[in-house]
């Protein structure tokens, strides 16, 4: 009886075995639903309906903020175009300058992201939707013949630490990112 009590556990245990999900590669980014945040090196398109002088392009500086006309200086550090939208309404109904305000703000440029290391040409490029590792490779023009081509690290934009990520085909880039390409070591 014992033995059939061993003999069922090690099946159950077999079957379910092959229910596992895949573990993560060492380092790789756990994929987020977190809505995009506002930095330096960002462009935007400002709107407020009802008032041309208060709409209009602007680059987030380097201390994170922009400058509206009437208004001033605006922080947008951390926050989201929806989060930034509220703030600015509040501040133009705060200044009594538009009773009811109705703004829209969209990221007409992203900041860029950068790759350095075993590539052929590093340096900055610009970011565009959809940006994975391979694709970030193919505008620095490839790989050199000494580069790791497994693993990459990245370090996200505003952060001191590098993560070690194995490389693959949808391996995401997000705006900011520095992307470092070691060499391999046979």
């Amino acid at each position: 009886m014992r033995i059939g009590l061993i003999v069922a556990t090690l099946c159950a245990a077999a079957l379910l075995s092959g229910c596992a999900a895949e573990p993560l590669p060492v380092g790789a980014a756990v994929p987020t639903s977190k809505a995009y945040t506002l930095a330096a090196g960002d462009k935007l398109r400002i709107t407020t309906f009802g008032f041309k002088d208060l709409s209009g392009d602007f680059a987030v500086a380097a201390d994170n903020s922009i400058a509206l006309p009437l208004v001033g200086g605006i922080d947008v550090h951390n926050l989201t175009p929806a989060q930034l939208e509220a703030k600015i309404a509040g501040t133009l109904r705060d200044k009594d300058l538009v009773r009811e305000p109705r703004v829209s703000a969209e990221v007409i440029e992203y900041r860029p992201y950068f790759i350095l290391g075993e590539v052929a040409k590093p340096g900055q490029y610009p970011f565009t939707n959809g940006l994975t590792a391979m694709k970030a490779v193919a505008a620095a023009q490839g790989f050199t013949y000494r580069a790791n081509e497994r693993v990459i690290f990245i370090t996200p934009d505003n952060s001191r630490t590098e993560t070690r990520v194995v490389l693959t085909a949808s391996t995401p880039i997000a705006p900011g990112d520095t992307i470092r390409i070691a060499q391999r070591y046979f």
